[in-house]
């Protein structure tokens, strides 16, 4: 008897596994696919934008995903060892010219921050459909909170980035602006 509790125990474990699998399998197949899941953000992100616009309302529920998604942005723009916290075993900026190179690690990675900011999105565009969470408020004075709040938070990390001479995005293979003309050598 012992027996049978465990098989329908486990075949309810087994119906829950399955969706999990499937979306992190699908999940795991667009890690490549940069271009086209920010694509698919910035299309749900004008989705949300004209959701809100065509209800005129849910003007707090944007605020706060506007203030999320800067905290996002702090995270991806901001290094994995801070360097004006103790000096750790792993890679650190460089604080002079003649240090080594060590490459940029974001505390948050492209993809995390992707995934956090469609995730944010998903839910802000589920939440205007509840008129609970239509609170009245000033929409002026929030944006006008917001910005201040961007302004701040962003112009404290570009002086971070200049002070330690570090830059947060992959620009790829450096190019070379112009090229030396090749002379052919004659062979003798």
């Amino acid at each position: 008897m012992e027996g049978v509790g465990d098989d329908g125990a486990s075949a309810a474990a087994a119906l829950n596994i399955k969706p999990a699998e499937s979306f992190q399998y699908y999940l795991d197949k667009t890690t490549p696919h940069v271009f086209y899941r920010w694509i698919g953000t910035t299309v749900l992100a004008l989705l949300y934008a004209l959701r809100i616009y065509s209800v005129q309302g849910f003007y707090f529920v944007t605020y706060c995903l506007g203030f999320y998604i800067v905290n996002l942005l702090v995270g991806f723009l901001s290094p994995l060892v801070d360097p004006q916290m103790e000096p750790s075993d792993g890679p650190m900026l460089p604080t002079k010219a003649s240090d080594e190179f060590k490459p940029f690690i974001s505390r948050l990675t492209e993809f995390k921050f992707w995934y956090a900011i469609t995730k944010a999105l998903c839910i802000a565009f589920i939440i205007t459909f509840f008129s609970l969470f239509d609170v009245p408020t000033y929409w002026p004075f929030l944006l006008f909170i917001w910005i201040l709040h961007f302004v701040g938070t962003m112009d404290s990390l570009i002086r971070q980035m200049i002070r330690y001479k570090y830059i947060p995005f992959n620009l790829g293979k450096q190019k070379l602006l112009w090229k030396k003309a090749r002379t052919a050598v004659p062979r003798t």
